[in-house]
């Protein structure tokens, strides 16, 4: 639960830290209206979150989840499926090359993938979408050393895409971030 939470999250790269429990992933999920707030506001370009259609606003502001969920099928599937739900279609070709995986990846069933593959796939998922922003809720919590570097430097390869991304790993939150929030028992720590 956030209480008394007033943060301004500028465009660019923002880490949000804290311990387990101190409520980042929380702020994600109001953040794309996963959940919406009890009490307060959150805005998005001034406009109240709860005044937008959740569907457009889930385009604009794409989540990759701590855990890949690949739908079923193959990584080409799994690309353009958020797409396809905006009625598009998109070529996964160069999202898939942002995640940092190659074109021999889009015939592949994504459910044989290894995690730190599946975790690229979702990045690539979201960034199909050509969101403003991305929501990282701990993209490299589950994986060994070789993946985390490798969707770190995925990450960093964004370019122009903003990014809010939900760390425990202070090193990381310094190496792929400008700015860091620290969160503790629901609150902004001073």
């Amino acid at each position: 639960m956030l209480r008394d939470v007033n943060v301004s999250i500028p465009r660019g790269a923002t880490a949000v830290v804290g311990p387990s429990g101190s409520g980042k992933s929380t702020l994600l999920r109001l953040l794309n209206r996963l959940a919406d707030p009890d009490e307060g506001a959150v805005r998005f370009h001034g406009a109240d979150v709860r005044d937008l259609d959740p569907l457009e606003l889930r385009r604009r502001v794409g989540l990759v989840p701590q855990l890949p969920a690949p739908v079923p099928g193959t990584v080409g599937d799994n690309v353009r499926f958020g797409p396809r739900l905006h009625g598009q279609d998109v070529d996964p070709l160069a999202p898939l090359r942002l995640a940092g995986l190659d074109a021999t990846f889009l015939e592949r069933d994504a459910s044989r993938l290894s995690v730190g593959e599946q975790q690229r796939v979702m990045l690539a998922r979201a960034l199909a979408l050509e969101p403003e922003v991305l929501l990282l809720d701990e993209p490299t919590a589950s994986l060994d050393a070789a993946a985390t570097a490798s969707v770190e430097e995925a990450l960093r390869g964004l370019g122009d895409v903003s990014y809010v991304l939900v760390t425990h790993d202070r090193g990381q939150a310094a190496r792929l971030t400008e700015r860091v929030i620290e969160l503790r028992d629901g609150r902004v720590a001073e």
